[in-house]
């Protein structure tokens, strides 16, 4: 594969390349370039050199090309789907569900193109105005992470490229293929040169360089709350606008009255989606100490029920690489050595042939685990989560915000006061209430704490991509009289 600068596909400045794994079996599938500074510095100038002719284009325009995207990744979204089973180990249901929100967020930002809306407010006088619209930032660099490679790509570009702004994509290490694939789709729907460039490499490498750059505007990031924090120190220099969604660790809730079926259904999807490589992906289970038994017997059962393997076939695919292998394997040693008690999986599954090299993990639950243990407070992302009993809403409430981290929550509940009580006492950017997520294209995806600024998604999503810039007006054609200053001195001029 190549990068994408000025128009070209292209090697990296020094054809240094880098190897792509299948996480299923962890052979070589591809390389793919090392880009460097001299790369990056090239597709900044491409970036600025695109923007003018590209904001001045009226959103309806740049619309069409949004449309036409959507419409050729649809005809061909079979190939998406294989890429994202290829790249990622996504099982074949998943990996529909990702390229249906594909197609839905493009859609979804492409209709905002007659709603860029501002304001018209009074002066302090009748014949003054105050003009108050929106205007694209710049060059912004979207950064975006491995887990939804194909979604979490779109979310970036689409609402960046509606409102105006250029954009350079850096996709992760691990999935630049779909990062890829979905670049030519754009392209192919009539993206001018210079508009969208892509590029791809180690974050150690030029990761700092990038959001460092003093032609940056604003920087998109998807990833760990580390990086995020790195890239705020970073993209300080230049005061870039920062969109970043962070770590997650969410509660998940069952109180006594709950729909156990319904909580059973959406605790699988909310744990194991994705192998539980998701921000939003369950991390911490609450039950009420009335139904603990029975709610855990079934869950436990279920899991047992969970194939593991070729995801074209299996309920649970592969992890993404052999770090996330090994975590897996020590936070359930480390649980171990706690004395705490694993109810079922925690160990990779014996499979044979070349699914034996993968990197897959058996969904994992542990009993009982203490609130202050690691396990409970930093995130896992991967198919183990912890249990606890509780006993009172209070108790309830105090332990689901106990975590530097504040992205999705779950609760379960036919109560329609605790729904409503949870809704101001749960303190998390997103509370889903007796259902299962993701999160839609119309939400805004934020979060408290240590999960990020800014968010994704709605009408205040796009709105992060632009910059409300005020106009004063005086229209009155009378003379102008100041009154920190002597008028007199303009007599008889």
């Amino acid at each position: 594969m190549k990068i994408y600068i000025d128009g070209v596909w292209k090697d990296s400045s020094n054809q240094a390349v880098l190897n792509k794994y299948n996480p299923s079996t962890g052979e070589v599938i591809d390389t793919f370039p090392a880009a460097t500074k001299s790369d990056v510095d090239a597709a900044m100038d491409s970036s600025e050199s695109a923007f003018k002719s590209w904001s001045e284009m009226g959103s309806p325009d740049r619309a069409k090309i949004l449309y036409r995207a959507a419409d050729l990744i649809a005809r061909s979204r079979g190939d998406l789907e294989n890429i994202l089973t290829l790249e990622v180990g996504k099982i074949k249901r998943e990996a529909a569900d990702e390229v249906d929100g594909v197609l839905d967020q493009i859609q979804y930002y492409a209709e905002f193109e007659r709603k860029l809306t501002g304001d018209i407010v009074e002066g302090t006088t009748p014949d003054r105005k105050i003009f108050q619209y929106k205007v694209p930032y710049g060059i912004v660099v979207a950064i975006t992470p491995w887990n939804f490679p194909a979604a979490m790509v779109v979310r970036k570009l689409a609402p960046a490229l509606l409102t105006g702004n250029t954009v350079i994509l850096k996709p992760s290490s691990d999935t630049p293929l779909t990062a890829e694939w979905l670049v030519k789709k754009f392209i192919e729907a009539g993206i001018p040169k210079g508009v969208l460039n892509f590029i791809t490499g180690k974050g150690s490498e030029i990761g700092d360089y990038i959001v460092n750059h003093k032609k940056v505007a604003l920087v998109t990031m998807t990833g760990s709350t580390s990086t995020g924090q790195r890239i705020m120190q970073n993209a300080s220099s230049n005061m870039a606008k920062l969109i970043l969604e962070l770590g997650g660790k969410a509660p998940f809730m069952v109180w006594k009255d709950a729909d156990i079926m319904k909580a059973l259904k959406s605790l699988v999807w909310a744990k194991y989606l994705n192998v539980g490589q998701s921000c939003i992906a369950a991390e911490r289970l609450y039950i009420h100490e009335g139904i603990y038994d029975n709610f855990m017997s079934k869950f436990i059962k279920v899991t047992k029920k969970l194939s593991v393997g070729n995801p074209e076939t299996s309920d649970v695919g592969p992890l993404i690489n052999k770090g996330a292998l090994s975590d897996m394997e020590k936070t359930v040693q480390e649980a171990k050595d706690s004395g705490y008690k694993i109810l079922t999986g925690g160990a990779p599954p014996v499979l044979q042939g070349k699914f034996g090299s993968g990197y897959f993990f058996e969904p994992t639950i542990i009993d009982n685990v203490d609130q202050k243990s690691d396990l409970f407070q930093n995130e896992i992302f991967g198919p183990i989560i912890g249990t606890q009993k509780v006993s009172t809403m209070d108790e309830l409430y105090e332990k689901a915000n106990d975590s530097r981290f504040g992205l999705a929550s779950y609760l379960f509940t036919e109560s329609p006061e605790l729904m409503l009580e949870a809704s101001e006492k749960v303190r998390f950017g997103e509370l889903y209430i007796n259902m299962p997520g993701p999160e839609a294209s119309q939400g805004y995806h934020t979060g408290f704490r240590m999960t990020g600024q800014a968010g994704e998604g709605s009408k205040y999503g796009i709105g992060e991509y632009l910059k409300l810039k005020n106009v004063y007006v005086d229209y009155s054609r009378k003379p102008l009289f100041i009154n920190t200053i002597n008028n007199s001195v303009f007599d008889n001029l």
